[in-house]
Protein backbone atom coordinates (compact mmCIF):
# COMPACT_ATOMS: atom_id res chain seq x y z
CA UNK A 1 0.00 0.00 0.00
CA UNK A 2 2.49 2.41 0.86
CA UNK A 3 4.79 1.43 -2.36
CA UNK A 4 1.41 2.40 -4.29
CA UNK A 5 0.69 5.71 -2.31
CA UNK A 6 4.66 6.68 -2.98
CA UNK A 7 4.47 6.20 -6.74
CA UNK A 8 0.91 7.44 -7.31
CA UNK A 9 -0.52 9.48 -4.25
CA UNK A 10 -3.51 9.42 -2.45
CA UNK A 11 -5.59 8.93 -4.81
CA UNK A 12 -4.88 5.42 -6.14
CA UNK A 13 -7.59 3.58 -4.30
CA UNK A 14 -9.70 5.76 -6.58
CA UNK A 15 -7.97 5.28 -9.65
CA UNK A 16 -8.22 1.61 -8.49
CA UNK A 17 -12.03 1.84 -8.48
CA UNK A 18 -12.81 3.81 -11.69
CA UNK A 19 -10.12 1.16 -13.31
CA UNK A 20 -11.94 -1.74 -11.79
CA UNK A 21 -15.30 -0.13 -13.07
CA UNK A 22 -14.10 0.23 -16.53
CA UNK A 23 -13.08 -3.09 -16.63
CA UNK A 24 -16.12 -4.64 -15.74
CA UNK A 25 -18.32 -2.70 -17.98
CA UNK A 26 -16.27 -3.91 -20.77
CA UNK A 27 -16.97 -7.68 -19.96
CA UNK A 28 -20.64 -7.18 -18.81
CA UNK A 29 -21.50 -5.31 -22.26
CA UNK A 30 -23.53 -2.69 -21.66
CA UNK A 31 -22.74 -0.64 -24.27
CA UNK A 32 -26.69 -0.23 -25.67
CA UNK A 33 -28.03 1.09 -22.44
CA UNK A 34 -24.34 3.27 -21.72
CA UNK A 35 -22.55 4.40 -24.83
CA UNK A 36 -22.30 7.60 -25.72
CA UNK A 37 -25.03 8.10 -28.73
CA UNK A 38 -26.34 11.11 -29.43
CA UNK A 39 -29.52 10.33 -30.36
CA UNK A 40 -30.87 8.55 -27.17
CA UNK A 41 -29.29 11.34 -25.61
CA UNK A 42 -31.76 13.66 -27.05
CA UNK A 43 -34.53 11.30 -26.26
CA UNK A 44 -33.39 12.31 -22.12
CA UNK A 45 -30.72 9.61 -21.97
CA UNK A 46 -28.51 12.17 -20.35
CA UNK A 47 -26.10 9.50 -18.30
CA UNK A 48 -24.79 8.72 -21.27
CA UNK A 49 -23.16 12.37 -21.66
CA UNK A 50 -20.63 10.92 -18.48
CA UNK A 51 -20.97 6.99 -18.71
CA UNK A 52 -19.78 6.92 -22.32
CA UNK A 53 -16.19 8.05 -21.11
CA UNK A 54 -15.64 4.49 -18.91
CA UNK A 55 -16.77 2.02 -22.06
CA UNK A 56 -14.18 0.84 -24.51
CA UNK A 57 -13.79 -1.13 -28.00
CA UNK A 58 -11.68 -3.59 -27.51
CA UNK A 59 -9.06 -5.04 -25.46
CA UNK A 60 -6.60 -2.85 -26.74
CA UNK A 61 -8.96 0.28 -26.12
CA UNK A 62 -8.99 -0.44 -22.74
CA UNK A 63 -5.78 -1.32 -21.81
CA UNK A 64 -4.39 1.83 -23.44
CA UNK A 65 -6.52 4.26 -21.76
CA UNK A 66 -6.19 2.49 -18.60
CA UNK A 67 -2.50 2.71 -18.93
CA UNK A 68 -2.62 5.89 -19.57
CA UNK A 69 -4.83 7.31 -16.77
CA UNK A 70 -2.00 5.38 -14.26
CA UNK A 71 0.82 7.43 -15.84
CA UNK A 72 -0.54 10.30 -16.17
CA UNK A 73 -1.50 9.79 -11.95
CA UNK A 74 2.48 8.72 -11.95
CA UNK A 75 3.28 11.87 -13.24
CA UNK A 76 1.16 14.55 -11.20
CA UNK A 77 -0.17 12.46 -8.03
CA UNK A 78 1.13 15.09 -5.48
CA UNK A 79 -1.66 17.39 -6.78
CA UNK A 80 -4.53 15.09 -5.83
CA UNK A 81 -6.11 13.63 -3.01
CA UNK A 82 -9.17 11.30 -3.22
CA UNK A 83 -11.74 13.74 -3.16
CA UNK A 84 -10.27 16.56 -5.18
CA UNK A 85 -9.04 13.54 -7.93
CA UNK A 86 -13.33 12.26 -7.88
CA UNK A 87 -14.32 15.75 -8.79
CA UNK A 88 -11.93 16.22 -11.22
CA UNK A 89 -12.67 13.00 -12.75
CA UNK A 90 -16.27 13.74 -12.56
CA UNK A 91 -16.45 16.99 -14.16
CA UNK A 92 -13.70 16.04 -17.12
CA UNK A 93 -16.19 13.32 -17.68
CA UNK A 94 -19.07 15.25 -17.87
CA UNK A 95 -17.52 18.42 -19.63
CA UNK A 96 -16.65 16.14 -22.18
CA UNK A 97 -20.14 14.39 -22.98
CA UNK A 98 -21.50 17.80 -22.90
CA UNK A 99 -18.38 19.19 -25.06
CA UNK A 100 -19.38 16.74 -27.93
CA UNK A 101 -23.14 17.07 -27.38
CA UNK A 102 -22.90 20.76 -28.09
CA UNK A 103 -20.36 21.48 -30.42
CA UNK A 104 -19.77 18.32 -32.63
CA UNK A 105 -23.36 17.42 -34.00
CA UNK A 106 -21.78 15.17 -36.46
CA UNK A 107 -20.43 12.82 -33.59
CA UNK A 108 -23.28 10.20 -33.30
CA UNK A 109 -21.46 7.66 -31.42
CA UNK A 110 -18.09 7.71 -28.91
CA UNK A 111 -16.61 5.37 -26.14
CA UNK A 112 -13.90 5.73 -24.06
CA UNK A 113 -11.65 7.71 -21.49
CA UNK A 114 -9.12 9.20 -23.94
CA UNK A 115 -10.70 12.77 -24.20
CA UNK A 116 -10.89 12.92 -20.96
CA UNK A 117 -7.62 11.37 -20.34
CA UNK A 118 -6.27 14.49 -22.45
CA UNK A 119 -8.53 16.65 -19.84
CA UNK A 120 -6.54 15.54 -17.36
CA UNK A 121 -3.20 15.81 -18.80
CA UNK A 122 -3.74 19.48 -19.53
CA UNK A 123 -5.21 19.91 -16.01
CA UNK A 124 -1.44 18.80 -14.47
CA UNK A 125 0.39 20.84 -16.93
CA UNK A 126 -0.93 23.35 -16.13
CA UNK A 127 -0.88 22.03 -12.17
CA UNK A 128 2.77 22.32 -13.26
CA UNK A 129 3.39 25.90 -14.30
CA UNK A 130 1.18 27.17 -11.13
CA UNK A 131 4.11 26.08 -9.18
CA UNK A 132 6.60 27.27 -11.62
CA UNK A 133 7.61 24.19 -12.76
CA UNK A 134 9.12 24.67 -16.82
CA UNK A 135 8.37 20.71 -18.10
CA UNK A 136 4.94 22.22 -17.49
CA UNK A 137 4.74 24.46 -20.27
CA UNK A 138 6.58 21.22 -22.40
CA UNK A 139 3.37 19.39 -21.30
CA UNK A 140 0.97 21.49 -22.68
CA UNK A 141 2.41 22.91 -25.71
CA UNK A 142 3.15 18.63 -26.34
CA UNK A 143 -0.42 17.87 -25.78
CA UNK A 144 -1.66 21.12 -27.75
CA UNK A 145 0.78 20.55 -30.94
CA UNK A 146 -0.36 16.51 -30.56
CA UNK A 147 -4.40 17.61 -30.53
CA UNK A 148 -3.57 20.12 -33.27
CA UNK A 149 -1.74 17.79 -35.44
CA UNK A 150 -5.01 15.48 -35.21
CA UNK A 151 -7.51 18.10 -36.12
CA UNK A 152 -5.51 18.66 -39.36
CA UNK A 153 -4.11 15.61 -40.44
CA UNK A 154 -6.47 13.11 -38.57
CA UNK A 155 -5.10 10.18 -35.52
CA UNK A 156 -2.70 7.67 -36.29
CA UNK A 157 -3.80 4.63 -38.46
CA UNK A 158 -1.77 1.96 -36.52
CA UNK A 159 -4.13 3.40 -32.89
CA UNK A 160 -7.41 3.38 -35.44
CA UNK A 161 -6.55 -0.62 -36.43
CA UNK A 162 -5.59 -1.67 -32.60
CA UNK A 163 -9.10 -0.26 -31.10
CA UNK A 164 -10.80 -1.18 -34.02
CA UNK A 165 -12.70 2.07 -34.52
CA UNK A 166 -12.11 5.37 -35.68
CA UNK A 167 -10.11 7.69 -33.73
CA UNK A 168 -12.30 10.37 -31.68
CA UNK A 169 -9.85 13.39 -32.45
CA UNK A 170 -13.06 15.51 -31.49
CA UNK A 171 -12.89 14.29 -28.20
CA UNK A 172 -9.51 15.41 -27.53
CA UNK A 173 -9.56 18.34 -28.12
CA UNK A 174 -12.63 19.00 -26.02
CA UNK A 175 -10.61 17.66 -23.80
CA UNK A 176 -8.09 19.45 -23.68
CA UNK A 177 -10.63 22.56 -23.61
CA UNK A 178 -12.37 21.06 -20.41
CA UNK A 179 -8.67 20.42 -18.92
CA UNK A 180 -7.75 24.36 -18.90
CA UNK A 181 -11.72 24.92 -17.39
CA UNK A 182 -11.16 23.06 -14.74
CA UNK A 183 -8.24 24.15 -14.10
CA UNK A 184 -9.45 27.94 -14.20
CA UNK A 185 -12.09 27.33 -12.13
CA UNK A 186 -10.55 24.83 -8.97
CA UNK A 187 -7.78 28.25 -9.02
CA UNK A 188 -10.40 30.82 -8.86
CA UNK A 189 -12.22 28.58 -5.98
CA UNK A 190 -8.88 28.58 -4.26
CA UNK A 191 -8.15 32.21 -4.49
CA UNK A 192 -11.60 33.22 -3.02
CA UNK A 193 -11.58 30.45 -0.82
CA UNK A 194 -8.25 31.40 0.59
CA UNK A 195 -8.97 35.15 0.38
CA UNK A 196 -12.28 34.55 2.67
CA UNK A 197 -10.14 32.52 5.26
CA UNK A 198 -7.56 36.05 5.50
CA UNK A 199 -11.03 37.58 6.00
CA UNK A 200 -12.31 35.36 8.78
CA UNK A 201 -8.93 35.70 11.06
Amino acid sequence: MSKLTSLFGKSWPMIAVISLIAIALYFVNLESLLAYRRDDIGLGEYWRLFTGNLLHTNNWHLVMNLAGLWVIMLLHQQYYRSVSFTFIFVALCWLQGIGLYLFYPGLLGYVGLSGMLHGLFTYGALKDISVGMRSGYLLLIGVIVKVGYEQWFGASEQVTEMIGARVATEAHLIGVITGIIVFTCVKLYQTFSNKAHKKAE
